[in-house]
């Protein structure tokens, strides 16, 4: 995946099925639902909102004390959809649209999801160590504050895409356009502003995640993608769950070969939509620079051709 700032021309649009742009903003959007009309209701019963931090928000953020955390290991993945805050979630997702849109564009819709996950897990494995193998930087870990957010993993969702091609411009109608690496400076200026004064787990969680973006990145770049066996997981649950639209597809697939009049490897001159459906495909998977000189070409063609 070369550093370019090329832009593809088949858009993932936020409306198309499995999108994962959007399936990260509903996620983080429904649990902070669910988190806030359950305080509601602790607001309505007159119970002590202590008891809403120790009996829910807890089960759902990350602990500091490794105990605690055997007894909740889910939390390694929770806490990093869970804000308690409105600005807190606008934030996360204002930044994810702003770096995941750019993502998709370059490597497809399939990387997205497994960045974010990457990212928050080695943030909250390096917030647990910084916080007990440097036990000056919180001296009772019964009471350090839990950390929660999706801090980490959108770092490494900016870095990873920065990484990818840093000269990408967005905002073309300004003097050409906004280099990403300088939207890369402000995100990290605000990011890590905000968060100094807090814990330094939550500090070593972001550089953490962010080192892991850029790692993803350069293992992609020599043909290592680190999330493609969570893709085949979810392929696999699919066909397991819906074995009939398997078999449609197998059909269908079956169908259109032995109803081919073409030639195997025939190059045909002229652009079909057919071909140029396949192509669009194969940049929303895998991104513009998986395609082949020969698809870049017909690409080109296509576009002349105002298909």
């Amino acid at each position: 995946m070369p550093n370019q700032s090329y832009k593809s021309s088949g858009k993932i649009l936020l409306g198309q099925d499995n999108n994962a742009l959007v399936i990260l903003f509903a996620i983080n959007t429904l649990v902070f639902v669910i988190i806030n009309m359950i305080k509601v209701i602790y607001y309505l019963s007159d119970i002590p909102i202590d008891f809403f931090y120790s009996q829910i928000l807890n089960w759902f953020t990350l602990p500091a004390s490794p105990g605690i955390l055997l007894s909740r290991p889910w939390t390694l993945i929770t806490y990093m959809f869970t804000h308690y805050s409105i600005w807190h979630l606008v934030s996360t997702i204002m930044w994810l649209w702003a770096f995941g849109y750019v993502l998709q564009d370059l490597a497809g819709n399939t990387r997205l999801i497994p960045i974010y996950l990457y990212g928050g897990a080695i943030g909250a494995v390096v917030f647990i160590l910084m916080n007990n193998l440097f036990p000056a930087l919180e001296r009772n870990l019964a009471t350090t504050a839990p950390m929660l957010g999706g801090s980490a993993a959108v770092v490494a969702v900016a870095i990873a895409t920065t990484t990818a091609a840093p000269d990408y411009r967005i905002f073309p109608m300004i003097n050409g356009g906004i280099p990403l690496w300088a939207i890369t400076l402000i995100f990290v200026a605000i990011h890590f502003s905000a968060i100094s004064g807090g814990n330094a787990g939550v500090i070593g969680a972001s550089l953490a995640g962010g080192a892991i973006g850029f790692i993803y990145v350069k293992q992609l770049q020599k043909g290592n993608d680190w999330g493609a066996w969570m893709l085949r997981l979810v392929n696999w649950l699919n066909d397991l769950l819906n074995p009939d639209k398997k078999q449609q597809q197998r059909s269908r697939t079956e169908k259109n070969f032995y109803r081919t009049n073409r030639k195997p490897y025939e190059k045909i001159a002229n652009s079909t939509q057919e071909r140029l459906d396949e192509i669009l495909d194969k940049i929303n998977q895998q991104g513009y620079s998986f395609l082949t000189d020969e698809e870049k070409a017909f690409l080109q063609r296509a576009g002349n051709e105002d298909l």
